[in-house]
């Protein structure tokens, strides 16, 4: 389930996601198992990242981020273009 972000969490990610290079690139064959699988390792991995979605339809970007957002339990940060900022907050690591 995605989190809800206030908006001054939402713009100290944004700051974050600056200088970041998207990770993850969504191509024409739409959301597939793979990219989930990918999106959902660099997540986990990095906690905060970008997904660029290379489609020129903007209603058929959103739907894609939206999806893998769904899929993902990952939160929507911002949307700028084709690129999609991600988050979703580390696992508590057993310990």
């Amino acid at each position: 389930m995605p989190t809800t972000l206030t908006a001054r969490e939402r713009t100290s990610l944004k700051g974050r996601a600056h200088a970041l290079e998207p990770v993850v690139h969504a191509g024409s064959s739409g959301v597939t198992d793979t990219l989930v699988a990918e999106v959902d390792r660099a997540l986990t991995a990095h906690e905060l990242i970008k997904v660029k979605v290379n489609t020129a339809d903007r209603k058929e970007r959103i739907a894609v981020g939206d999806e893998i957002c769904a899929r993902t339990g990952a939160t929507p940060v911002h949307r700028v273009g084709k690129v999609v900022i991600l988050w979703r907050p580390r696992p508590m690591e057993p310990g």
